[in-house]
């Protein structure tokens, strides 16, 4: 029998029960169904589309691929953690140089500070119901890190790799949580999230920072291969919200249908906690950090 995600329907106040806490810290994923209605996930989707349109891809021509990690090089990517950029599929050109679809459909994501940048994207970021939910999970002083729009686009929506979170987003002591809300519906034809349940109990496997030349690498701190014999599906109705620890091991299959997957994704973290400096996602004095206060 396949296990299933601890699934919920949303609190009205998005206060998490003592069942919802004791399934996050079981599983460090739980799924709560209708947090937010299908009418503000296409608000935000049609928000992303403007933003879309103004940007020119032979301007700039960023490729985000967890399987190739072209981006870790990249100063567009790695100078982004204050900005709204663009990262385009690693199919999304033909050998002509061209992409193959349309510009919509050809991006990996947008990032990573929609929630500081855009007033569509803050509003949609702070909400009371979310500040409730981040308040119990234990946060004294949540701040909203980074933003990541995900498209993966129909037909060349790329695979991502097992990985943590807490890998790119590291505190001392870890405190990084993540908010992935399926604006389009997640399923397993069109690549929706996989978790392996528990596994956010296991160490930190990997340590992503800048070295001294600016560039980023990651380094390997536990070589032991994921149990990903183990790993469940998170099918998610546009509307949910998928709350995950940063050490909870997830990954996706590529999107080889003709659907989209729009989602998006807060990483928070406590600002108690010590941010290092060596993290790859920096902002500037001008764009400080802020919590779900609206």
């Amino acid at each position: 029998m396949n296990k299933l995600l601890p699934t919920f329907a949303a609190p009205p106040d998005g206060r998490l029960s003592a069942e919802m806490l004791s399934a996050f810290a079981d599983d460090g994923v739980i799924v709560l169904r209708e947090f937010v209605t299908v009418e503000a996930c296409a608000a935000l989707r049609q928000r992303a589309l403007e933003l879309v349109a103004a940007f020119d891809p032979a301007e700039v021509r960023s490729v985000f691929s967890t399987t190739r990690q072209e981006q870790l090089g990249d100063s567009y990517f790695i100078e982004s953690g204050d900005k709204i950029r663009f990262f385009l599929e690693n199919g999304a050109f033909n050998d002509a140089g061209e992409l193959r679809q349309a510009k919509e459909h050809s991006l990996n994501k947008m990032g990573h500070a929609m929630h500081d940048l855009d007033p569509a994207f803050d509003r949609f970021s702070r909400t009371l119901k979310l500040a409730n939910a981040a308040a119990s999970l234990g946060f004294e002083d949540p701040v909203i890190l980074q933003s990541m729009y995900i498209f993966k686009p129909p037909r060349i929506g790329g695979e991502v790799v097992c990985h943590q979170d807490s890998t790119y987003i590291y505190t001392e002591p870890e405190s990084c949580i993540g908010f992935w809300f399926a604006l389009e519906d997640a399923t397993t034809e069109n690549g929706c999230m996989y978790f392996i349940p528990g596994a956010h109990k296991s160490p930190l496997k990997k340590r992503n920072y800048r070295q001294a030349n600016g560039t980023l690498v990651t380094e390997t701190l536990d070589d032991t291969p994921w149990p990903e014999d183990q790993k469940v599906a998170a099918p998610a109705p546009a509307g949910s919200l998928v709350i995950f620890d940063g050490r909870a091991p997830h990954l996706s299959g590529p999107n080889l249908s003709d659907k989209s997957r729009h989602a998006y994704t807060l990483h928070v973290i406590d600002r108690r906690c010590h941010y290092p400096a060596e993290n790859w996602l920096q902002r500037s004095d001008e764009l400080p950090l802020r919590g779900f206060d609206a």
